[in-house]
């Protein structure tokens, strides 16, 4: 069977990275996930899955991901910026290194990559999707869960989202974002299920196949662009 076109994976060796990675392949996609130790994961091999292990924060380990999607599948049709790191901890309590952490992952390792697979989609000339991991406390903040610095890297993202969008409509490349609430995955693995529950006003936590149902949608839908999809049980939709 043809491949339904090539997607790049960013942070793809578990969670909700991993669950969009093995969707798009049960899918029939070509898919070239990456993450620091994405070959050590465990995920299921497949001769339509690439893995490249490397900080998605440093130049080179995008470029070293965009040549290996074009060289070994022939395309890249579709990104998924899902890499991200997250802590909470009171504002004042940030350090320099926290923040430049931050930015690293979830700015830098956004920009890079992006940029990369967007020229690459402008020589194809057929479009393209990108969908960025971001977080409804970017819209609806909880004082139980002090976010801030985390946060303006999240918003940044939903910012670069909307902009990309407007920048890239004329070539049919699409640029939208997921924002999960709470979601079963080894982030939250110290967190008590039931504090996490108390996150959304159903009461409920989102699994990591849920999010991916999400991204795909976005991915196929020809006519989203600028479009921030919440899958947090309404979490974003004021006090409850």
């Amino acid at each position: 069977m043809a491949s339904k076109g090539t997607v790049i994976v960013t942070g793809g060796s578990q969670g909700i990275g991993a669950a969009v990675v093995q969707s798009f392949l049960d899918r029939g996609y070509s898919v070239v996930a990456t993450s620091r130790k994405i070959t050590q994961a465990g995920l299921n091999p497949s001769p339509n899955l690439a893995l490249v292990d490397g900080d998605i924060g440093q130049a080179a380990t995008a470029q070293k991901v965009v040549d290996t999607a074009v060289q070994k599948f022939g395309s890249i049709d579709a990104l998924v910026n899902n890499a991200g790191i997250f802590f909470a901890k009171p504002f004042t309590d940030y350090t320099a290194d926290d923040f430049h952490a931050l930015v690293a992952t979830n700015l830098e390792g956004y920009i890079y990559i992006t940029q990369l697979a967007v020229k690459q989609m402008l020589v194809q000339k057929s479009g393209g999707s990108v969908v960025a991991i971001t977080s409804s406390l970017v819209e609806n903040p909880n004082s139980s869960l002090p976010v801030s610095v985390p946060m303006i890297t999240k918003g940044g993202l939903e910012a670069i989202t909307r902009n990309l969008a407007s920048e890239y409509s004329k070539e049919h490349i699409r640029f939208n974002a997921v924002a999960p609430g709470s979601v079963d995955t080894p982030l939250h693995k110290d967190n008590p299920k039931d504090f996490l529950k108390t996150l959304s006003p159903m009461g409920t936590i989102a699994t990591s196949e849920e999010i991916a149902n999400a991204v795909i949608y976005l991915t196929e839908s020809r006519q989203i662009t600028g479009e921030v999809l919440h899958v947090d049980g309404g979490a974003h939709n004021g006090k409850w």
